[in-house]
């Protein structure tokens, strides 16, 4: 049975290229890079050229660059890191209500201490207007944090118009770019945002291991103490493996980003063609024009998501009905109640996800058994029954 791999939002394959970076660390130079002997400094050494290779992919100083264990930890440390620095009792902080968990957890958690939170509402686009985000601007706002791409919609936020409100009203901007990074160009400079969170595992990394760019001048209160390591921005001893194959999966997305993200985006603009003309009663969920190319989400009347990612994973294709970290969950997806669908149509949502290693044979596969699995799942679905019952 061949396998294709659809479900690169979830995690990437490990690039062959990053693991070759990462394994002389693994195994010969295992020094502690705050150590001052030979294998310490080799070690530093390494650290230095990954954070270096990182800041240029997000134009940032590479002073501004802070290693972490990855997306959630980056988003935490931003978010209370602010927050909790801001002078003044009364804290107000302004966000969208389809954020990833790492955000939307740590926002409630805020709210729990008195701080006030504004979800400022998508449009069924999946897209968060910048007039709605400059309305809820308060006195006594300190923090606008709003992703950069959406990861079950892949929708694209208007973050350099965003940018400008925050400069303007002289409050700081940060943004998960999870999702983007590695994907589409992302500047720090350009998009105006004074904190960004990444992770390694999204663009052919290893996973454990990410980062949050701290523009300078920031005061940023940390989330952990211990050691004096990053600058005093997060202690313990650095992940010197996974901060090396970071680095390398930085250099490997900025080479050539323009035309694979082209090859990517045209796979999946076949699938999505391939999906809808194929299969009756689908559609498109979120809008299909500012979206990353990786990423389609559709959906198919009357089935049950999770029930269709296990037919077809029987059949060697794998998808997802949303967000990993939401797996095993009864919960209807939030982004997508956010944008209007009803629980029924969120529940019958998928979606594909696409990367560096997918091919045209991929999307031949699943084209040759998607539409075969849906006519199965509601051949034994009295909803279906009942809706085509209707029409006629």
């Amino acid at each position: 049975m061949r396998r294709v791999y659809l479900d690169n939002n979830a995690t990437t394959p490990v690039a062959p290229e990053v693991f070759e970076a990462m394994r002389p660390y693994l195994v010969s130079d295992y020094g502690n890079a705050s150590s001052i002997h030979w294998y310490g400094q080799q070690a530093k050494a390494a650290v230095e050229n990954a954070r270096e290779e990182l800041a240029r992919l997000i134009n940032a100083r590479p002073a501004e660059i802070v290693f972490t264990s990855g997306g959630t930890e980056s988003d935490n440390a931003a978010i209370f890191g602010i927050v909790e620095a801001a002078k003044g009792d009364s804290k107000h902080v302004i966000s969208s209500d389809i954020e990833h968990h790492a955000v939307l957890f740590a926002c409630r958690a805020l709210e729990k201490r008195g701080v006030r939170v504004t979800y400022v509402r998508a449009g069924s686009d999946g897209v968060v207007d910048p007039a709605d985000v400059e309305r809820a601007i308060g006195p006594d706002t300190v923090l606008i944090t709003l992703m950069h791409a959406n990861n079950e919609l892949g929708t694209i936020q208007p973050l350099e118009e965003i940018g400008r409100i925050a400069r303007q009203h002289d409050i700081f901007f940060h943004t998960d770019a999870v999702q983007s990074v590695g994907k589409i160009p992302v500047d720090v400079e350009a998009l105006g945002v004074d904190l960004l969170s990444l992770s390694a595992h999204k663009l052919n990394g290893p996973k454990g291991v990410g980062a949050l760019y701290v523009r300078r001048g920031t005061i940023l209160k940390p989330l952990l103490y211990g050691g004096h390591h990053e600058r005093d921005r997060r202690p313990g001893t650095e992940n010197t493996p996974g901060i090396v194959g970071l680095g390398r999966a930085a250099g490997l997305a900025r080479e050539g980003m323009p035309e694979e993200a082209a090859r990517i985006g045209a796979l999946r603009d076949e699938l999505e063609a391939g999906i809808l003309a194929r299969v009756p009663d689908a559609a498109a969920n979120g809008g299909r024009l500012h979206r990353l190319p990786t990423t389609t989400n559709l959906r198919f009347d009357a089935i049950e998501g999770e029930g269709f990612v296990i037919a077809m994973d029987l059949k060697g294709i794998a998808c997802s009905t949303g967000a990993a970290c939401s797996s095993g969950s009864v919960e209807v997806s939030h982004v997508l109640s956010a944008i209007g669908l009803t629980p029924a149509q969120a529940r019958s949502s998928i979606r594909f996800s696409l990367g560096r290693y997918n091919a045209p044979e991929d999307v031949a596969t699943t084209l040759g058994i998607l539409p075969d699995v849906v006519e199965r799942l509601r051949a034994v679905s009295p909803h279906y029954r009942k809706a085509v019952a209707s029409v006629k």
